[in-house]
């Protein structure tokens, strides 16, 4: 009895659908996803070729601007100016004694020197001064000067001291030049100025060095 139930009920099922207009769906079909093809590995290697990119454009670089070169105005060279030294050298010719009555002195010594600018400028207001170690009172003629004494030149000038009579006198001269002592020298004797001549006769005259 159960097997002539079973198709009555479907039957009154499908009516039933009919009834309503609807149609049981089918069932979909499954489809099956196709699978990859493997790789095939094969003795040859895999070569990949790299085409280097050519470039769209030409790249040109810009000119680069060469500097114009500044006149730059170097500093002036210092120079080193030397200034020559004042120099003078001494002789003493020799000297002799006398008596000075014009000057209310009595013995005197006299010392005949030359003067010798050896140096590289003109000295002004050279001068010779006379020193004695028996000096008395001053002398008129104990410094005498000339006015300027030129490079290369040289003067010979008389020197008095007022000095003790009959003793040995030791002398000193002082070379100088606008009242600054250039050279200072000593004599212990000085020989009698008659040895080599007598007194020179050319006494405050410039001349040039011999």
């Amino acid at each position: 009895m159960k097997k002539i139930l079973f198709p009555a009920l479907a039957l009154f099922l499908l009516a039933a659908c009919d009834v309503w207009n609807a149609q049981p769906q089918p069932f979909p079909s499954w489809t099956a996803i196709p699978s990859r093809t493997p790789n095939i590995i094969t003795a040859t290697p895999l070569i990949l070729l790299i085409t280097p990119a050519t470039p769209d454009a030409t790249f040109t670089p810009a000119p680069s601007e060469t500097p114009v070169p500044t006149d730059t105005a170097l500093p002036p060279t210092a120079t080193i100016s030397v200034t020559p030294a004042p120099a003078l050298d001494v002789e003493i010719l020799g000297c002799n004694t006398s008596i000075d009555i014009t000057h209310g002195m009595g013995e005197v010594t006299n010392a005949f020197i030359t003067l010798k600018n050896i140096g590289g400028v003109d000295l002004p207001n050279t001068c010779g001064l006379l020193r004695a170690i028996d000096e008395g009172r001053e002398h008129p003629d104990k410094k005498v000067c000339v006015p300027n004494l030129p490079i290369q030149s040289q003067v010979t000038l008389k020197l008095t001291v007022d000095s003790t009579y009959k003793e040995g006198t030791i002398i000193q001269v002082d070379a100088l030049s606008n009242d600054v002592i250039l050279l200072r020298v000593d004599k212990q004797t000085c020989a009698d100025i008659a040895l080599f001549g007598g007194a020179p006769s050319n006494l405050n005259a410039i001349e040039p060095l011999r």
